[in-house]
Protein backbone atom coordinates (compact mmCIF):
# COMPACT_ATOMS: atom_id res chain seq x y z
CA UNK A 1 0.00 0.00 0.00
CA UNK A 2 1.36 3.62 -0.66
CA UNK A 3 -0.13 6.99 -0.71
CA UNK A 4 1.17 9.05 -4.09
CA UNK A 5 0.55 13.07 -4.06
CA UNK A 6 -1.28 13.15 -7.09
CA UNK A 7 -3.81 16.01 -6.21
CA UNK A 8 -1.12 18.45 -6.25
CA UNK A 9 1.09 16.80 -9.44
CA UNK A 10 -0.40 18.93 -11.51
CA UNK A 11 0.10 22.05 -10.07
CA UNK A 12 3.59 21.96 -8.83
CA UNK A 13 6.26 20.61 -11.09
CA UNK A 14 8.40 18.49 -7.75
CA UNK A 15 5.73 16.56 -6.71
CA UNK A 16 5.14 14.56 -10.05
CA UNK A 17 6.43 10.78 -9.21
CA UNK A 18 6.61 11.71 -4.69
CA UNK A 19 5.31 8.72 -3.37
CA UNK A 20 5.44 7.68 0.06
CA UNK A 21 5.03 3.80 1.05
CA UNK A 22 3.00 2.69 4.27
CA UNK A 23 4.72 0.25 6.14
CA UNK A 24 2.79 -2.48 8.05
CA UNK A 25 -0.65 -0.25 8.01
CA UNK A 26 0.91 2.64 9.50
CA UNK A 27 -1.36 5.61 7.46
CA UNK A 28 -0.60 7.92 10.23
CA UNK A 29 2.94 8.28 10.06
CA UNK A 30 2.68 7.78 6.13
CA UNK A 31 0.64 11.20 6.13
CA UNK A 32 2.86 12.73 8.63
CA UNK A 33 6.26 11.97 6.34
CA UNK A 34 3.75 13.91 3.47
CA UNK A 35 3.23 17.00 5.60
CA UNK A 36 6.75 17.17 6.18
CA UNK A 37 7.56 16.75 2.68
CA UNK A 38 4.36 19.79 2.22
CA UNK A 39 6.09 21.89 4.58
CA UNK A 40 9.92 21.68 3.31
CA UNK A 41 8.41 22.38 -0.28
CA UNK A 42 6.65 25.55 1.04
CA UNK A 43 2.95 24.17 -0.27
CA UNK A 44 0.95 24.45 3.14
CA UNK A 45 2.07 28.33 3.34
CA UNK A 46 1.21 28.73 0.26
CA UNK A 47 -1.92 26.50 0.53
CA UNK A 48 -2.71 28.58 3.70
CA UNK A 49 -2.00 32.44 2.20
CA UNK A 50 -4.35 31.53 -0.60
CA UNK A 51 -7.11 29.86 0.74
CA UNK A 52 -8.58 33.61 1.85
CA UNK A 53 -8.30 36.83 0.97
CA UNK A 54 -5.59 39.32 2.28
CA UNK A 55 -6.32 42.54 2.58
CA UNK A 56 -3.92 45.06 1.41
CA UNK A 57 -2.65 46.28 4.42
CA UNK A 58 -1.98 42.65 5.81
CA UNK A 59 0.06 42.12 2.41
CA UNK A 60 1.79 45.40 3.22
CA UNK A 61 2.55 44.00 6.99
CA UNK A 62 3.90 40.23 5.93
CA UNK A 63 5.60 41.15 3.38
CA UNK A 64 7.77 43.56 6.00
CA UNK A 65 7.56 41.28 8.60
CA UNK A 66 9.11 38.55 6.51
CA UNK A 67 12.16 40.99 4.97
CA UNK A 68 12.93 42.05 8.74
CA UNK A 69 12.85 38.82 9.06
CA UNK A 70 15.18 37.68 6.93
CA UNK A 71 17.36 40.65 7.44
CA UNK A 72 17.31 39.36 11.25
CA UNK A 73 18.10 35.88 10.39
CA UNK A 74 21.02 37.00 8.09
CA UNK A 75 22.53 38.86 10.75
CA UNK A 76 22.32 36.62 13.20
CA UNK A 77 23.80 33.43 11.02
CA UNK A 78 26.87 36.22 10.35
CA UNK A 79 27.46 36.80 13.93
CA UNK A 80 27.23 33.03 14.85
CA UNK A 81 29.67 32.34 12.13
CA UNK A 82 32.24 35.04 13.34
CA UNK A 83 31.89 33.06 16.82
CA UNK A 84 32.59 29.91 15.39
CA UNK A 85 35.82 30.97 13.84
CA UNK A 86 38.55 29.13 15.19
CA UNK A 87 41.06 31.56 13.34
CA UNK A 88 40.11 34.43 14.44
CA UNK A 89 42.76 36.94 16.37
CA UNK A 90 41.86 37.81 20.08
CA UNK A 91 40.12 41.30 20.37
CA UNK A 92 41.30 41.90 23.81
CA UNK A 93 45.13 40.87 24.30
CA UNK A 94 46.06 39.98 27.79
CA UNK A 95 42.54 39.55 29.37
CA UNK A 96 42.36 35.77 30.08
Amino acid sequence: MFLTLKLLANRHPSFIARTVFVKNNDVEGACRIVNRILGKEGILEQFRLTRYYEKPFQTRRRVNHEKCKAIYNEDMKRKIEFVLRKNRHEPFPGCH
